[in-house]
């Protein structure tokens, strides 16, 4: 399974990703899921990957040498996020149709992308692309999207998440999303990919790899599990609690006894 969350902010975007690849028990492996496109001052795309590894690794390998090789149409040369994020579609769904022609054994070679960034003179963007080729755009009220196994990391985002978040602290509640989600799916798992891109400034961004280890990705996973119970001890209480219990009167025999 995967977990992959972008989030939109005033000042930016930041894209976050675990590493886990599952095909059962036998093939557990590592490989990044998210994967950048960069023509300094131009343009800066970022893109999450989930579904079938195969279909999400030739979807990344054909964009990177439309790129290499100057093929039409490719990222570089599409005017906006959108005719951008259609292009992408179009590469996946034909990916899907290659791949599914080669099988005899009804694989489920569906693929789903989270594509962001900025062009020169446009606006950061995100879409979220779904297996048939289309796509959506976040939310005003929910700037996020999610791919994966997302119910688990979906709350925090939705409490704290909102455009004016600062781009660092939307970081940190990324990590915090993507810790929540690999606490309670074995099947997502580090290490932890996270990007911070700047609005307009049109680079590659501020990228960290996080494994289990790395002492800033355990101490942020500490701080929330210990923030979590004090802000449980900090609830209110019930107002019957903290009151003297009333006696209670229990029979024994033929009389009665109280007991305090």
């Amino acid at each position: 399974m995967t977990y992959c969350v972008a989030i939109k902010t005033d000042s930016g975007l930041v894209f976050a990703s675990d590493s886990l690849t599952n095909a059962g028990i036998d093939h557990v492996s590592s490989y990044s899921k998210m994967h950048t496109f960069v023509l300094p001052g131009n343009r800066m795309f970022v893109l999450l990957a989930a579904g079938n590894l195969a279909t999400t690794q030739a979807v990344v390998k054909q964009l990177q040498d439309d790129c290499r090789l100057g093929n039409l149409p490719c990222l570089n040369s599409l005017g906006s996020m959108s005719e951008a994020a259609d292009h992408v579609g179009s590469v996946s769904t034909a990916v899907q149709r290659a791949q599914a022609a080669r099988d005899t054994a009804n694989t489920n070679f569906e693929a789903t992308f989270i594509f962001g960034g900025q062009i020169a003179g446009q606006t950061p963007e995100m879409y979220l692309i779904y297996p048939q080729g289309n796509h959506i755009h976040e939310s005003a009220t929910h700037p996020f999207l999610q791919i994966g196994e997302t119910k688990y990391g979906k709350p925090i985002l939705d409490r704290v998440i909102r455009s004016d978040t600062p781009l660092e602290q939307a970081a940190r509640c990324a990590l915090v999303s993507i810790n929540s989600t690999i606490r309670s799916n074995l099947t997502v798992g580090p290490p932890v990919e996270l990007l911070l891109y700047t609005a307009n400034s049109l680079d590659g961004g501020r990228h960290l790899l996080l494994g289990e280890d790395h002492p800033y990705y355990r101490a942020l996973g500490d701080a929330w599990n210990e923030g979590l119970r004090q802000a449980l001890n900090n609830l209110p209480a019930f107002e019957w609690e903290g009151q003297p219990q009333p006696l209670q009167v229990v029979a024994s025999g033929s009389g009665g006894q109280m007991q305090g």
